[in-house]
């Protein structure tokens, strides 16, 4: 790729890792689209460390999509400036598999988030991801803020003190 890749070409490129990855499940587009050195901040492996590289994303990528085989995103928005560009999304999708940790609810979900990447050379090298998995996760049932409140922990259930 050129040194002169403009605004509008990583617009694109953002637009179609949606499309391509998450629309399609197209698995080979994450090797297409993500740098081998590439870091996806705000989504998590196992060990709760940021995905890095292809290798990293795609547990994470066929997790998601066997637990949401029909997901759409929908960008509603995107917003360039440089190297960088951010992107307002709307996710759709069943809970049709049991790979979040549940058995599949067959539940619809609704959610939105906020992704931001930065390109270099044609491909992701960084992104920032704030989608609102709490919500999703309420839809599922697998999270009740109007249940009981806990009791607080007691002396009894303190931590001992690092003094």
């Amino acid at each position: 790729m050129s040194e002169t890749y403009e605004a509008s070409d990583n617009t694109a490129l953002f637009r179609r890792w949606f499309e391509e990855v998450w629309n399609k499940g197209r698995e080979e587009a994450i090797d297409e689209l993500f740098d081998e050195e590439g870091v996806a901040h705000g989504l998590a492996d196992v060990a709760g460390e940021s995905l890095r590289g292809p290798a990293g994303f795609k547990p994470f990528f066929r997790s998601f999509r066997e637990a949401f085989p029909g997901i759409e995103v929908v960008v509603e928005d995107t917003v360039a400036e440089g190297d960088r560009v951010a992107a307002r999304c709307t996710v759709r999708g069943h809970h049709r598999g049991g790979t979040l940790g549940f058995a599949a609810t067959n539940s619809p979900v609704d959610f939105t988030g906020i992704a931001i990447v930065r390109i270099r050379d044609g491909k992701i090298v960084e992104a920032w991801n704030n989608f609102d998995f709490m919500s999703m996760y309420q839809q599922l049932g697998a999270l009740r803020l109007d249940a009981p409140a806990a009791a607080p922990p007691g002396a009894d259930d303190a931590l001992p003190s690092m003094d």
